[in-house]
């Protein structure tokens, strides 16, 4: 499924599968939830850095098996190509947010060092021949529901792009912050992400960390807290309930973005790895990168920093970088991607009111002195 906010009409740039192994009976075997191998145990100092949880590092299988083989509540129509062959990954332990980066968090750092986001700046006419300098707004794109039922492969019947919409303006130019200080930052590019991680004294994780860290120590799950979408009955992320895109009826206690940390942790202490916001990953985006770890043989690649370079099917010669975890917007009509194994894209210089991010930390901490 193409994502809507690299779609030459809304985003902000110029220009407007992977192969299935033959790995399903060996998933299943693994689905018993047997923990990761360990790799690296918790530092010699317990203390974490603030809002940060202990990953251990360890070994697991990395991608998703096909949902549509499954007639499971949640697991909806998309075969998920791109994430797989499933592929043996170890990855190093780190530090990870607890959750999201909050807009309390982001305003801090913007009045620290006046960072303006990509959002926040006018276009560069220079990169958009022919359009009138006058049309060239700043602005970000917006989720905005149409009144009644449309096709879903026009999803820009949903989205726009709207000037003066910024991660201080996130519902238009005429929306504040107020009452919001403990929800995601959201309409963040990807270099916004990146500034902020820097500040910080940390970086954006990969997306072999990304995923391994939202497993919580569980193998072979369809989602982070295990195989049933609604164990017990209880939701346990925001996605979108009723009739997409029209209405949602927010039956999992939301309609739209929610407060970080609403629902249960994982198991590694950690909120919000499914559903609320998109979280960017460092990774370039391919859809065929899971098939090249695969081909090195059997043996656990270790600590993957995605592939050299970008490549989507969908839009040939738009690079993208991966994004984790989907969104509020998720719903098993349209876009399952709140699956632990599957992936989603994003062109790196656009935004939208459901991306934001979480940033890791490396051993030996780094000392900047800044709380973010």
């Amino acid at each position: 499924m193409q994502s809507p906010v690299s779609h030459p009409s809304l985003r902000r740039t110029p220009i407007g599968i992977a192969l299935q192994a033959g790995l399903l009976t060996l998933w299943m075997q693994l689905s018993a939830g047997a923990a990761p191998n360990a790799t690296q145990t918790a530092p010699a100092n317990p203390q974490a850095p603030e809002g940060m949880r202990w990953i251990p590092g360890g070994e697991f299988w990395m991608g998703s098996q096909d949902p549509t083989k499954f007639e499971r509540p949640g697991m909806g129509k998309e075969a998920m190509n791109d994430a797989r062959p499933l592929h043996r990954v170890a990855v190093d332990g780190f530090w990870m947010d607890t959750t999201e980066v909050t807009n309390a968090q982001f305003t801090r750092f913007v009045e620290a060092t006046h960072y303006v986001t990509v959002a926040e700046r006018p276009p560069n006419p220079a990169e958009f021949p022919g359009v009138p300098p006058e049309a060239l707004k700043a602005g970000s794109i917006l989720f905005t529901p149409p009144a009644n039922q449309v096709d879903l492969n026009n999803f820009l019947a949903w989205w726009r792009y709207e000037p003066g919409t910024s991660w201080k303006h996130p519902l238009g130019p005429q929306s504040d912050l107020q009452g919001k200080e403990n929800h995601p930052v959201v309409h963040i590019a990807y270099e916004d992400a990146l500034a902020y991680a820097r500040w910080a004294g940390k970086r954006l994780p990969t997306e072999a960390e990304w995923e391994f860290a939202a497993r919580g120590g569980l193998e072979g799950k369809m989602f982070v807290w295990g195989d049933e979408m609604k164990p017990g009955g209880r939701w346990m992320a925001n996605i979108f309930e009723g009739q997409f895109p029209s209405k949602d009826t927010g039956e999992d206690g939301f309609v739209g973005l929610a407060p970080v940390a609403q629902f249960p942790p994982n198991g590694y202490g950690l909120h919000d790895m499914a559903g609320n916001a998109w979280e960017w990953c460092s990774d370039w985006y391919r859809p065929d990168y899971y098939a090249q770890l695969a081909a090195q043989g059997a043996a656990a690649v270790r600590n993957p920093k995605g592939p050299s370079d970008s490549h989507d099917p969908d839009e040939p010669g738009v690079p993208k970088r991966v994004h984790r975890g989907g969104s509020f917007l998720c719903t098993d009509q349209y876009c399952t991607r709140y699956m632990v194994g599957t992936r989603g894209k994003g062109e790196p210089n656009s935004a939208a009111n459901h991306i934001g991010f979480r940033c890791v930390q490396d051993l030996p901490a780094p000392q900047s002195g800044k709380k973010p």
